[in-house]
């Protein structure tokens, strides 16, 4: 066997799973204008929408799969589009000609994000019943849009943003539970946006990075009815911990909030959304069945396990150590040579002052478990990498695992537990020789875990 087959192999399924979800083409497969009729064909749902009663037409949006999204609407709306305004990750841009591009800071917002939340709700609010808004969504969109202002009972800034974000990134909190405490701050998630669009008719096309592709829980929701509460934030404070080290404000506007009978924050007026149209374009789903047609053309046996894979990524890692020698000894399916896939979202819980992500977390506790020399270490290959390109805040989607690896670390003098204990992952596979770095990708659907068992 080609030594580094295996490697070729796991960078081929991931790339074809990319290409899956591109945004750019999953746009224009889907969306076309016919006879001043706007067309959207998805797999279980078709919508057809006139455009005749509409005197201008604005394309917005956030999200780190948004740009090439906007180009692919430039394009097929031509002449009928009025222009628009898109918030991205810096770097993830694309050469649009009508609408405009802010790039922003991600994971945590910057004065870029606040900027681009401020100028989103002003074209919104110009919008009349002659107004069609096109809002691309895409995963990533709650930290390029930022508007801290509309919060009742304290002036909630920027600042106060920034670290309660940090906060809730560096505690282990799911993505959801990090959405639901920003919708409570926010004056543009959780449904907001739709009620500054009002009476105005939208159409949101959404490509899901979140785990069962909740549509109020994707960049916060910024179209989506909203049921969630100051209490339910308040809950994940607490959850935490982290009620004694979260900014004074905020503190004041969720305990505040939570006294309420009612969450005045909520958006979920039927009159609001009798004119928003939400609709899934992509998901991780889409990206794995990708992966797995290409696994299956390289001579894998292949099985998918889930697209909704939760929880601490050094325990997600050791499920997978498990399988992996389950199957390298033949006792379970499927037969060698073998590939295992799964997608979702895991959590880090920091502790230390490293650099990574929790894709190159996974991929070095699952190398831990291969230290401890499981029968058929030689056969196993394993990657874990974020779809955007990008694994936290850094270069890097994630990184592999295999024997290769680990004796490319003992010969770096690398201790797997010393740099596991600082959260360091992204220092030893740079050491190594062994981080996955395919770039921006600027489309974003969770994350792909890639098992092979030769």
């Amino acid at each position: 066997m080609n030594p580094s087959q295996p490697f070729s192999d796991l960078k081929a399924i991931y790339q074809a799973a990319i290409k899956r979800v591109n945004p750019y083409a999953m746009v224009q497969s889907r969306v076309s204008l016919d006879n001043n009729t706007l067309n959207i064909r998805l797999d279980n749902q078709n919508m057809h929408l006139s455009l005749d009663k509409f005197e201008n037409i604005y394309v917005l949006g956030a999200g780190k799969a948004t740009a090439p999204m906007a180009r692919a609407m430039e394009e097929i709306l031509g002449s009928k589009l009025s222009g628009g305004l898109i918030s991205v990750k810096k770097g993830h841009t694309d050469t649009l000609n009508k609408i405009e591009i802010i790039e922003a800071g991600h994971p945590v917002p910057d004065e870029n994000s606040r900027s681009a939340a401020q100028q989103i709700i002003k074209i919104a609010s110009k919008g009349d019943e002659t107004t069609l808004f096109i809002n691309l969504i895409s995963g990533g969109g709650s930290a390029l849009l930022a508007c801290p202002g509309e919060c009742r009972d304290a002036a909630i800034t920027l600042a106060d943003k920034q670290k309660t974000t940090e906060l809730l990134l560096a505690c282990g909190a799911g993505i959801n539970e990090i959405n639901r405490v920003r919708k409570q701050l926010s004056g543009i998630k959780g449904g907001k946006l739709a009620r500054h669009m009002y009476p105005a008719t939208s159409v949101n096309m959404i490509l899901s990075d979140v785990v069962g592709d909740d549509l109020s829980a994707i960049a916060s929701g910024p179209t989506a009815p909203d049921g969630t509460t100051f209490a339910q934030a308040l809950g994940i404070i607490k959850k935490y911990k982290l009620s004694s080290r979260l900014p004074a404000r905020v503190a004041k506007v969720l305990e505040s909030g939570a006294l309420q009978k009612t969450a005045k924050n909520q958006i979920s007026d039927d009159k609001i959304f009798s004119k928003v149209h939400n609709i899934l374009l992509g998901n991780n789903l889409s990206a794995l069945n990708a992966a797995r047609q290409e696994a299956e053309t390289l001579g894998y046996n292949t099985r998918v396990l889930s697209s909704r894979i939760t929880g601490e990524a050094r325990e997600i890692a050791r499920v997978f150590s498990g399988m992996a020698q389950d199957i390298a000894l033949g006792s379970l399916p499927p037969q060698r040579p073998a590939c295992v896939l799964a997608g979702g979202e895991t959590t880090v819980t920091i502790k230390g002052n490293g650099k990574g992500g929790r894709n190159q977390e996974m991929a070095l506790s699952f190398l831990q478990e291969l230290e401890a020399g499981p029968t058929g270490i030689e056969n196993i290959f394993f990657l874990s990498g974020a779809t955007d390109g990008n694994d936290g805040p850094t270069d890097a989607a994630g990184a592999f695992a295999s024997q290769t690896v680990l004796e490319a670390g003992k010969k770096a003098g690398l201790d797997i537990s010393e740099y596991l204990v600082q959260n360091d992952s992204y220092t030893y596979f740079d050491t190594a020789g062994h981080l996955f770095k395919p770039g921006p990708t600027n489309t974003n659907v969770c994350d792909l875990q890639i098992l092979i068992i030769k």
